[in-house]
């Protein structure tokens, strides 16, 4: 409840934001090695990101709103639990069903970065949890920018199983920060977890709930594409994999960037604002890059400098956007978080399948910006409405 004097310090939900998206991809450089030891297609071990990514967007529909009616702290400490125990199954698996089954369900850690923030809104206005999601929100870029390099150096020193190993020590260290520094703050629990599923359809016909949604997936969704479409639009200048990898990280040191400063901007600027001055900076940025490809600018730079935009621009925009969306309805702030991070999961996972079936060789650069653009204007547009809706003042436009 709002003003509760029990909370968390901020440096508690830090750690446990980072934990929940670290392992996404510690273990990516492992990937070869770990589909010869299974002796299993490549393909087929590459199941641990994507399926990884649906379980983790289907679970965020259950703990959040579990979270509303059984509190944020039983949540988060179970799912840690689950994760510990998932880990070291991943590291002990025989046979690659054993390890993919084992890494469905270490999925259960994602969905604790939504949780998290819900904390945060249990005892702040929602102005000063902006600030605090950006904060949040820079562990949440540096654990995806540093876990390939620590665990391919891991792999390299133990072994690609001493990754899961590594996960497992670290969710004890969380849990035992949790259990020490986490106190309830949901003092306004639902009665059953009906009523918090009673709460999906009153979200989804809320034109500023799905506003906000809408910018942060389509935000998300550049991003996703960027990912997707760059190894190949960058093939034209024949890079090495740690350049390549090097260069690819500029985008998250943006969203660090945006993050900080969307953490400086929170109270001070009406979020509305700060929403259409990011989504400004990303299509700005991409039409700038295009113009560049236009004019004949043949350099690695006129492809990832436009990029560092989106990543400024990201950063500036989820910290507000997540603040928003989660306050819409009063009493379902788990719920809410649960939501919105389904369906920006969903939708930016939708972009980076577009990103990679409409781009070739002889169209990757042009055609990755073009993309990330028109995923940009669409998350613009979505700020424009959302500040009409905020202007409007109605509760349940």
């Amino acid at each position: 409840m709002l003003g509760s004097s029990a909370s968390p310090r901020l440096s508690t939900l830090v750690v446990l934001s980072a934990l929940a998206i670290l392992p996404i991809n510690l273990f990516l450089p492992s990937l070869p090695r770990m589909a010869a030891e299974f002796g299993a297609d490549y393909g087929l071990i590459g199941l641990s990101l994507a399926g990884y990514a649906i379980i983790s967007a289907c679970l965020q529909l259950i703990l959040g709103p579990m979270s509303d009616r059984f509190g944020r702290r039983p949540v988060i400490l179970g799912a840690l639990v689950i994760f510990i125990a998932a880990s070291i199954a991943c590291a002990l698996a025989q046979d690659v069903w054993t390890f993919l089954a084992c890494r469905m369900v270490q999925a259960v850690i994602a969905p604790t970065y939504g949780v998290s923030l819900a904390a945060v809104r249990d005892t702040t206005s929602r102005e000063h949890a902006a600030r605090k999601f950006g904060y949040i929100a820079m562990a949440w870029a540096i654990a995806p920018m540093l876990g390939p390099t620590a665990g391919g150096l891991i792999d390299q020193l133990f072994g690609w199983r001493a990754n899961f190993y590594v996960l497992a020590l670290l969710g004890a260290a969380v849990f035992i920060l949790c259990w020490i520094d986490l106190p309830e703050t949901n003092n306004a629990r639902s009665k059953t977890m009906l009523e918090q599923y009673r709460a999906y359809p009153e979200l989804l016909r809320s034109k500023r709930f799905l506003a906000y949604c809408l910018c942060m997936a389509f935000s998300v969704g550049a991003f996703y594409a960027f990912l997707a479409g760059t190894p190949l639009a960058a093939s034209a200048f024949d890079l090495s994999p740690a350049v390549l990898g090097l260069c690819m990280g500029s985008i998250t040191g943006g969203f660090m960037l945006g993050s900080f400063l969307a953490g400086r901007l929170a109270g001070n600027i009406p979020t509305a604002t700060i929403l259409i001055a990011g989504r400004g900076v990303a299509c700005a940025g991409l039409v700038f890059g295009i113009a560049l490809h236009l004019a004949g600018v043949d350099h690695v730079a006129a492809l990832f400098g436009p990029c560092l935009f989106v990543g400024l621009s990201n950063g500036l925009t989820q910290p507000s956007a997540n603040a928003a969306a989660i306050s819409i309805r009063p009493g379902h702030t788990g719920t809410a978080a649960g939501l919105a991070g389904a369906i920006t999961v969903g939708i930016a996972s939708i972009m980076a399948a577009i990103a990679g079936a409409v781009l070739m060789e002889e169209n990757g650069r042009p055609g990755l910006l073009m993309v990330m653009l028109a995923s940009a204007i669409i998350a613009l547009g979505a700020a424009f409405v959302a500040r009409h809706l905020e202007r409007k003042a109605l509760p349940w436009a």
